[in-house]
């Protein structure tokens, strides 16, 4: 088992994120057949609708300073998503604490956009919902469309756009403005190379800025060269949090993977 390794003890920087020894308990209904008595008028099985709980994330506790690029790693189903919605305010937490000095913003694959809209409509939404007046996201709307690579697309629905290209102006959206906090889940994943050396360099720009962003990939590359600060969630327990190679390489070990990306 990977041993769990701190931040260094010594820490000046302002404190931004506090997760206090965090559950996040799911209760879903699962059916199946269940043997049982036989009954009268009833067959010798009988499905029954089950309610279970699924505990995604188990007693997680961190602090997060001003400035830190944090990158959280763990297999899929690992809790990793439950926690950032969670620091977000998205899910409801069943024990332990979240406390934030600003409203963390949550940019995932799934974010909303209306795709009946074109693709400028929405960047001219999406704006006016991150706080932007009328007339700085209207100064705005080419670099934003010129960031996401869509010049030749951007007059058309958004249901017409592959979820590349949805998710890559998600991201240019958000981006363009500091955020104090911007959690940033997956939405990576779908850019090609170019895309994902501008999103990095914006994200190292935020941070420069004294913003703090979390980044959830499964890139071990995109994490090594954004990051400062690396947390590997397994099966909801926090298994290591400390300096990005050494938990990538703990990481790599524990999957048996020896490649970054």
């Amino acid at each position: 088992m990977a041993a769990k390794t701190k931040p260094q003890a010594t820490e000046t920087r302002k404190p931004v994120v506090l997760v206090d020894n965090v559950d996040v308990t799911y209760k879903v209904f699962a059916s199946g057949r269940k043997a049982t008595r036989r009954l009268a008028g009833g067959g010798l099985f009988s499905r029954k609708l089950n309610l279970r709980e699924v505990n995604a994330v188990k007693k997680v506790s961190f602090t997060i300073y001003e400035g830190d690029s944090v990158g959280i790693i763990g297999s899929n189903g690992s809790g990793k998503s439950s926690l950032m919605r969670a620091i977000a305010g998205l899910t409801p937490i069943a024990g332990g604490g979240v406390y934030a000095f600003a409203r963390p913003t949550l940019l995932g694959v799934g974010a909303a956009l209306m795709p009946a809209l074109s693709g400028e409509k929405n960047i001219l939404l999406g704006g006016l919902a991150l706080g932007f007046t009328r007339k700085q996201i209207n100064a705005a709307v080419q670099d934003i469309i010129k960031f996401a690579g869509l010049e030749e697309f951007i007059d058309l629905p958004m249901r017409t756009y592959s979820s590349g290209m949805a998710a890559r102006l998600r991201f240019a959206i958000a981006a363009s403005r500091n955020h104090d906090i911007l959690i940033i889940d997956e939405a990576l994943a779908v850019g090609d190379q170019e895309f994902r050396n501008r999103s990095e360099a914006r994200m190292r720009e935020m941070r420069a800025n004294a913003g703090t962003v979390f980044l959830v990939s499964h890139s071990m590359k995109s994490i090594l060269d954004t990051c400062t600060r690396v947390i590997w969630i397994e099966k909801g327990v926090l298994k290591m949090d400390g300096e990005p190679k050494a938990v990538v390489d703990a990481y790599n070990l524990h999957t048996g993977s020896d490649t970054i990306d």
